[in-house]
């Protein structure tokens, strides 16, 4: 199998982490490090995380590289009240030592762009990492294969705002910056999609009776979140936006959408929105596949899988064979 290369930008962040475990227990991928920005945490907390989810996997040799602390310009507001303190549900884990975090996710991206052919992004986070690059270095994002980027909303409302998605309201000007300058079309995975890939309670029972070790950290770091969307939304379980984004980079069937120009609104009652021109009102070229439909039986069927491969039948026979 030819594996694609990858560099996975994030912010964990519990359902970054989820969004992990799937990358890296993925055989068709090839992650060739992970950079955090600020975001759901603080970066040198999101990269403290990583190490966490990496070590699940048994891929601490994967390297890890702290990137920006904050936005272009507004201040940063972090999600400790949705992810907890620590961001993975304060359980508070001892920090893995002897394990080097690397600085200067920016330029690791722009060299990883500049020595490799036919390397994607897929952004799980606030764009501030992905639009500092672009402006240090545009031409390397010429060699870059594909972008995917978890944030936005279209037809559906915010959830940090009305009309926001967290990920582009945290950092609204790089956001803008990345759909107006980044030279690939970018697969805008958004609410739309995202807020049907929920983890339910009836999930967890089912996992916890396959594997321990990795069932007890997505139920340990799961359950403040859980507990978050019951009192916020009265949902039951909790909805896990990232791993939908790495999904859907390995197999496109899982959602579909349309192309559309696409603007991130910077500043105002407004901040934040994804503001498509489904319509063509601006008469520009799309700069963005903005996805409206997703298969979440078929996708939940391919995330439990990966991460409890050895339990391929009776996942299959409890979901359905989907």
């Amino acid at each position: 199998m030819l594996k694609r290369k990858v560099i996975i930008d994030c912010d964990p962040g519990i359902d970054d982490s989820l969004a992990i475990l799937l990358a890296i227990l993925s055989p068709e991928l090839d992650v060739l490090g992970i950079t955090t920005v600020s975001g759901n945490v603080t970066s040198d907390v999101g990269a403290k995380n990583t190490l966490h989810a990496l070590q699940m996997c048994s891929s601490l040799d994967t390297p890890v590289y702290e990137g920006e602390k904050y936005p272009l310009v507004r201040e940063l507001v972090t999600a400790q009240d949705t992810h907890g303190e620590d961001g993975i549900g304060e359980n508070f884990y001892e920090d893995i030592k002897d394990i080097n975090i690397r600085n200067n996710a920016v330029d690791f991206i722009i060299e990883t762009l500049h020595k490799n052919e036919n390397v994607s992004i897929i952004a799980l986070g606030p764009l501030t990492n992905i639009a500092k690059a672009l402006q240090k270095d545009k031409e390397a994002f010429n060699n870059m294969d594909e972008f995917i980027s978890m944030g936005g909303a279209f037809r559906v409302e915010g959830n940090c705002s009305p009309v926001a998605e967290f990920n582009y309201w945290v950092d609204p000007h790089a956001a803008n910056y990345v759909f107006q300058n980044l030279p690939k079309t970018i697969h805008m995975v958004g609410l739309d999609v995202t807020r049907k890939i929920v983890l339910t309670p009836n999930i967890i029972e089912f996992i916890n009776r396959l594997d321990e070790k990795m069932a007890k950290y997505i139920t340990d770091i799961t359950r403040f979140y859980i507990d978050f969307h019951w009192k916020q939304e009265k949902v039951i379980g909790c909805v896990i936006n990232d791993p939908l984004a790495v999904a859907y980079f390995i197999d496109r069937s899982l959602c579909s959408g349309f192309k559309s120009f696409v603007q991130v609104v910077e500043d105002g009652m407004a901040i934040g929105q994804t503001m498509v021109d489904v319509a063509d009102f601006y008469k520009k070229e799309a700069n963005c596949i903005v996805l409206d439909k997703v298969n979440e039986k078929r996708f939940m069927n391919m995330f439990l899988k990966r991460l409890f491969k050895d339990h391929e039948s009776i996942i299959d026979l409890i979901l359905g064979g989907i």
